[in-house]
């Protein structure tokens, strides 16, 4: 497998509500094979000058390198934040069927009669 060929893409958000419908429209529009919620976490983080702790919701999609931009643009267009954390990691190594389905699902390709459930 070539170096860097998928990503890990992680979002907070100020809602589930947000990190919802941030995440549906990433799969929908197949810029994300998949995207986990993780419904709470707590964020330190300092912002114009200020430290914040806020309750937030994290969102980790799964992705290739070349929608990245088109990713982020769509996270910049439904989220609440002025700067929204958009991150992506690179996978350094993965199951060859789930990294094949993560191609197909953001490929639009459909499997060869099987629908794949990875559980991610």
């Amino acid at each position: 497998m070539p170096d860097h060929e998928y990503l890990l893409v992680s979002i907070t958000t100020s809602s589930l509500e947000e990190a919802e419908r941030i995440a549906e429209a990433l799969v929908q529009e197949r810029l994300a094979a998949c995207v986990n919620i993780v419904p709470a976490i707590t964020s330190i983080y300092r912002w114009q000058g200020e430290v914040h702790r806020d309750s937030e919701v994290l969102l980790i999609a799964k992705s290739r390198p070349e929608l990245f931009e088109s990713l982020a643009a769509c996270v910049k267009e439904l989220h609440s934040y002025e700067v929204p954390e958009i991150i992506a990691l690179s996978i350094a190594a993965g199951s060859k069927a789930y990294l094949n389905w993560i191609d197909q699902s953001v490929q639009g390709e459909t499997g060869k009669g099987t629908a794949m459930n990875p559980k991610s």
